[in-house]
């Protein structure tokens, strides 16, 4: 599957933008992994996030197993962005896309390994960390949870992150290769 099929595929959905990188062009940064762990109440409860992801070296080894990345966004729109619960069930539709647009991947016989803008909301509770994931399929870990700084992929591409006080952006990334 080419990069040109991808694309032509991608467009009946809303990608509000999106680019084609090489796994190298990501920067992995442990720093992130700081923020998670003090700022983040997911941080330690869901699959998705550290430290169940693994190290940030372990993630950064995985997604540079792949040889291309497709990373988009969509936006959503909300009365007010500060409200958390509003803003996060905006999330739902992103979601749904990045799968349907893995699945597309997967069905042309591309391996895929897929991160998504926040951590995991599958499960009312997280098996983590007593069992196994209850629904694989469908979690994807969150970009932050393997060291990526979001906003610097977002300058070095020249693409939006903040679209006012009533938008959210969503990003997903999809590592992709050849089976």
């Amino acid at each position: 599957m080419t990069k040109d099929e991808i694309e032509s595929f991608i467009t009946q959905f809303p990608v509000y933008q999106y680019q084609f990188l090489k796994p190298e062009e990501i920067e992995y940064n442990d720093r992130v992994r700081a923020i998670c762990k003090k700022e983040c109440p997911r941080y330690g409860t869901s699959w998705s996030c550290p430290p169940a992801v693994g190290t940030v070296e372990e993630c950064t080894e995985r997604c540079r197993q792949y040889e291309d990345v497709l990373f988009f966004s969509s936006i959503a729109q909300v009365q007010d962005v500060m409200n958390l619960e509003e803003s996060l069930k905006t999330k739902v539709e992103h979601e749904k896309m990045t799968h349907l647009i893995e699945q597309h991947l997967k069905e042309h016989k591309l391996e895929t390994y897929t991160l998504s803008s926040d951590s995991c909301a599958a499960c009312e509770k997280c098996a983590y960390p007593k069992g196994a994931c209850r629904h694989p399929e469908l979690m994807f870990p969150c970009i932050e949870s393997h060291g990526i700084v979001v906003t610097n992929l977002v300058e070095k591409y020249a693409m939006d992150y903040y679209l006012g006080d009533r938008y959210i952006v969503w990003f997903s990334l999809i590592f992709f290769k050849a089976s």
